[in-house]
């Protein structure tokens, strides 16, 4: 399992996906260029000291991404799926991304993931924190695929 951040626009989310990729024990992406500099100051002022113990890998684009992309589907977390996060039955190996807080991701993206899925909101809400979507998504994936379960 893996967590991709696309394009983020705000530092402090960056930082709590670093620190959830961390405390969860996945490897994290991040696909630049981001809405902020990225630098390992910006990367250790907004993840605390989880940058020192989170596995980041960083990518200068996409189409970086795209050439190192490792095996496993690409799920995209979206408020326009259809499939509902708790409907999706999630592998070992899958990838889940996030968009841009501003934006998501373009169409030409979203058109080479495997699948889409949304996290239901019954409450009513238009969308939640890119980073807390990325911590919902995450836990559900591995509660279903019992990666760490031991633990």
């Amino acid at each position: 399992m893996r967590l991709i951040s696309y394009q983020c626009d705000i530092a402090p989310n960056l930082g709590a996906m670093i620190r959830i990729s961390a405390c969860f024990g996945v490897k994290l992406d991040i696909i630049e260029p981001c809405g902020f500099p990225l630098s390992i100051k910006a990367l250790r002022r907004s993840a605390m000291d989880y940058a020192d113990i989170a596995d980041i890998t960083r990518h200068d684009s996409w189409a970086a991404y795209q050439a190192s992309r490792p095996p496993g589907r690409l799920i995209l977390l979206t408020t326009g799926a259809s499939t509902g996060l708790w409907d999706f039955s999630f592998q070992a190996d899958d990838r889940l991304m996030m968009g841009r807080e501003t934006a998501g991701v373009p169409p030409e993206v979203e058109a080479m993931c495997d699948h889409t899925v949304r996290i239901p909101m019954p409450g009513g809400g238009r969308s939640l924190n890119v980073a807390v979507a990325g911590g919902i998504a995450l836990a559900e994936s591995l509660r279903q695929t019992r990666q760490g379960a031991s633990t």
